[in-house]
């Protein structure tokens, strides 16, 4: 992700312009005239080529090369300034509350800026759910507690529903949404894009970093990421399509954006190769929860992806109820909330969470439910 940015930030610079450096007039016309007009241009030559092309003395190609590297090219930092720059942007960069009191606690504030925020579990758990009610919070106006910005919504597998998403407006929001008009504002901030294959979801990456600044956009949300990448090959056998590419540019997205982004998983069964355990995960284990499941499944996307996402939140299912919990993040311990879906979306029924220790941390309960789901 750093190298992604730092590699936009080479080639902003890298082009620069020269007229635009405070360099003498005289010594800017003359590099004007020759057609050297940015700071690529110029740092490409030698000085003796320089004196050459533009016909002056070593002391002032010396002096312009001099001020022309030193405004395009980025200081030297140590890393003490480094870890101070990070936790000054860490501080300013913000959060999106969920609304939901015990997890915004949990979190700092709610959905971080700047970072991939993974949301995984069984199909119809409430992934989506929580997807729309985001993505609301993000449009609202500020002087309503949202971002008063526009949303991208990435619709993998077609559950985009405007009529839900406006019902939990009208249920969660009611002094705002009984203005005339106002839902069809809200709903016209939302910009939801469907690609159905790998090759239209890296077009739909591609199209959504230039959005980014255009269009306002205050979150981004992808709906599913394992809807894309997985499928199954000639016989039938499961595959899975690279991910390497999407998860740097992803990051380097929310990096680059400082925009929260969020982002659901499918999951599987386990098999007695998968991992109950990840290397940032506390593996010691809480008496007061079993380290067997009745139907254990784990997220689909593996391990490189669980080690890229900044926060993960499980929704799962065990023993008639719901629960949400925070498995992965540098902000909070691994601690679990029940919630129940209503007409205005997910809510939490204890805002008090229960923390856990060992397997059931990464361990996703989906009672009844086996295979691949989303």
């Amino acid at each position: 992700m750093r190298k992604s940015v730092n590699r936009v930030w080479r080639r902003v610079m890298a082009n620069k312009l020269i007229s635009e450096m405070g360099l003498p007039k005289s010594i800017a016309n003359i590099f004007a005239a020759r057609n050297i007009h940015t700071a690529k241009d110029a740092l490409s030559l030698t000085e003796f080529e320089l004196m050459e092309l533009l016909d002056v003395g070593l002391a002032e190609v010396t002096t312009a090369v001099s001020s022309i590297s030193e405004i395009s090219c980025p200081p030297y930092q140590t890393a003490l300034s480094l870890l101070e720059q990070r936790m000054h942007n860490e501080h300013l960069a913000g959060h999106l509350p969920t609304r939901l009191k015990g997890l915004d606690a949990a979190l700092c504030g709610g959905i971080p800026f700047g970072v991939i925020t993974e949301l995984v579990g069984p199909a119809g758990i409430g992934k989506t759910q929580f997807c729309l009610k985001l993505s609301l919070l993000a449009s609202l106006p500020s002087s309503h507690g949202g971002l008063d910005g526009h949303v991208v919504y990435v619709d993998t597998e077609s559950k985009f529903s405007s009529r839900r998403m406006i019902e939990i407006g009208v249920n969660s929001f009611p002094e705002i949404f009984q203005i005339e008009g106002m839902a069809q504002q809200m709903a016209g901030r939302i910009l939801v894009l469907q690609p159905t294959t790998p090759t239209e979801f890296s077009e739909c990456l591609q199209k959504i970093k230039d959005s980014l600044l255009q269009h306002h956009v205050k979150l981004l949300v992808i709906d599913s990421m394992a809807a894309l990448v997985s499928g199954r090959d000639g016989q039938g056998q499961c595959r899975q399509h690279p991910l390497g590419w999407h998860m740097t540019f992803i990051k380097s997205l929310a990096e680059f954006s400082r925009i929260p982004v969020v982002v659901t998983n499918q999951v599987r069964s386990h098999s007695g190769d998968d991992p109950f355990h990840y290397s940032f995960q506390d593996s010691r284990q809480n008496p007061d929860f079993p380290t067997t499941f009745d139907s254990h499944l784990v997220a689909a996307l593996g391990i490189p992806w669980a080690h890229a996402v900044s926060i993960r939140l499980v929704l799962e299912s065990k023993s008639g109820q719901r629960f949400i919990k925070v498995a992965k993040s540098s902000m909070s311990p691994p601690v679990a909330f029940t919630f129940a879906i209503s007409a205005s979306g997910i809510s939490l029924l204890h805002d008090d969470g229960i923390e856990m220790t060992g397997p059931e941390i990464n361990a996703i309960c989906g009672q009844g439910n086996s295979g691949l789901f989303d």
